[in-house]
């Protein structure tokens, strides 16, 4: 397999998206492993989420070993209260440690979060469901999205680029997307409610391309190639989107999986920010 675009560090609790990271110097861009933690079976070991009935200390202990590899302090995190819906939100320094030591004090009912100010990170939960990073260079725009199905289908990831584009001030064109790791087609079977709902957001003949059909009413759906035609609808170029070849499902090794594990799993997270000394 050709190196994915997210390369894992040395001590294999991140994975830092290269490309972007080689551009520029002050981006700290990347998603979390299940690796290098404290976390006990079945939340072992690098356990990020809150909400899964995890012990609290070591979770935070597990962020803070995160914050450490990082050079990130939690006090500069901000975390959001993830519903699987489509609401952005623009966060500050006013917004630094939400969600960071209680999931319920997160950005409130919000899948999706993005800021122009330095020195703080942005994060989301993940097992399975789209992580979806945004980036505008010349003006150090970034942002973060949660797309599961729901999402996905609510156009979470046209959402924020409207946003940008109506409230920011930047062209579609400007703006360079990242797909990270999730659930793949070879693992992700759906039903017809959901199929109908990606074909409504795509129209029936884009839609197609994005999944196959196992077995009648049952589909092998690609929700990494629905957020990319739904970013390309929304006017960013092709070329400027990448995506991640890993499936979390598969790579056992690797990541937490909430349909493999059976719903009994830690939390990887997304994470992006620019530090300025």
């Amino acid at each position: 397999m050709n190196p994915d675009i997210f390369q894992l560090n040395e001590h294999e609790s991140t994975m830092t998206l290269q490309k972007w990271t080689e551009e520029s110097k002050d981006l700290i861009v990347g998603f979390t492993t299940k690796n290098g933690g404290v976390s006990h079976h079945p939340f072992a070991s690098l356990n990020l989420g809150l909400h899964v009935n995890d012990e609290k200390e070591k979770v935070i202990q597990n962020r803070q070993i995160v914050s450490d590899n990082l050079n990130m302090s939690l006090s500069q995190w901000i975390c959001a209260e993830q519903v699987h819906e489509n609401k952005i939100v623009k966060v500050t320094t006013r917004d630094v440690e939400k969600g960071v030591y209680e999931y319920k004090d997160g950005v409130q009912a919000t899948d999706g979060i993005y800021t122009n100010e330095p020195n703080l990170l942005l994060s989301l939960c993940f097992a399975d469901c789209v992580p979806l990073y945004f980036f505008v260079p010349n003006q150090s725009l970034i942002g973060l999205a949660h797309a599961g199905w729901k999402g996905t289908v609510k156009d979470i990831a046209g959402n924020m680029i409207r946003k940008w584009v109506h409230e920011e001030n930047v062209l579609a064109k400007e703006i360079f997307v990242a797909i990270g790791p999730s659930i793949g087609d070879c693992c992700y079977v759906v039903d017809d409610r959901v199929i109908e709902e990606v074909r409504h957001v795509l129209g029936y003949e884009d839609s197609a391309v994005s999944y196959q059909i196992v077995s009648e009413g049952q589909y092998a759906l690609d929700l990494k190639e629905v957020n990319k035609l739904l970013i390309q609808k929304a006017g960013v170029p092709t070329e400027n989107i990448i995506t991640s070849s890993y499936c979390t499902s598969c790579h056992e090794e690797l990541f937490f999986s909430h349909r493999r594990d059976k719903g009994q799993t830690g939390r990887m997270l997304s994470y992006i920010g620019f530090r300025e000394d």
